[in-house]
């Protein structure tokens, strides 16, 4: 039997958090900021575009709160059933976070260069500046706490698959999906060029997997069986 209450509920809003922040962040401002390839251009564009820069920033930092309360909801809701491994998934939701917010600092920091570069006539030390500035914050940013991601997910995923509180198909489109983008990513730290249509069966997912547990709930059983700190949550 399955049940819509408060629990299932921060498990659904916390999906969906998670996915809103990230995806309005990828689709919506970093496309107006950075041109692939072209370090002159992105520095013009984070130049002339400062307000909108400080308002990637911040979404990034919800994206960040937004990591990391899905990584403790999802804990809560998985440790019964394994608890060493619902521990470990938070702690790497806990690592994304931390990389990621550590790349926003970068990205400040690639907002004042761009500032200097147009005010100083487009000096060469300052465009080597930028391009090693913004490297180090895509590395830090995007593959390192891709990885991070990755490992907690794949935990996470397997276990929300064990413990049935979601359909099988569910859990599994999850499983599969980010087991692909952890080998995407170990391939790009090594230096493989991996083409973005890699990772597009995965971006849906956690929208759909909120949508479905705010609309169809959870597994009431298995639910009832998981931690109490949970239950305390959402009876807030």
């Amino acid at each position: 039997m399955r049940s819509t209450n408060k629990t299932s509920r921060i498990l659904g809003i916390a999906f969906l958090l998670q996915f809103m922040t990230s995806f309005s962040s990828g689709v919506f401002l970093q496309p107006k900021l950075f041109v692939p390839g072209d370090m002159h251009a992105t520095l013009l564009k984070i130049a002339g575009n400062v307000g909108l820069m400080r308002a990637s920033i911040l979404l990034d930092m919800c994206t960040v709160l937004g990591v990391i309360f899905l990584g403790v909801v999802l804990y809560l809701t998985l440790r019964k059933q394994n608890e060493t491994m619902a521990l470990v998934g938070m702690t790497f939701y806990l690592l994304e976070g931390v990389l990621h917010a550590v790349s926003r600092m970068q990205a400040f920091a690639l907002m004042g260069i761009s500032q200097d570069y147009v005010a100083a006539g487009y000096p060469a030390d300052l465009l080597t500046l930028g391009k090693l500035t913004f490297e180090a914050m895509n590395f830090l940013g995007s593959t390192l706490m891709m990885l991070a991601f990755c490992v907690g997910a794949v935990l996470f995923y397997y276990a929300l698959y064990r413990a049935k509180i979601v359909p099988d198909w569910l859990s599994l489109w999850g499983l599969v999906t980010v087991s692909f983008l952890l080998i995407w990513t170990v391939l790009a730290i090594l230096g493989i060029e991996v083409p973005f249509f890699l990772y597009v069966p995965y971006v849906p997912f956690e929208f759909v997997i909120g949508i479905w547990i705010l609309v169809k709930g959870v597994n009431q059983e298995v639910e009832s069986h998981s931690s109490p700190v949970v239950a305390n949550a959402a009876a807030l």
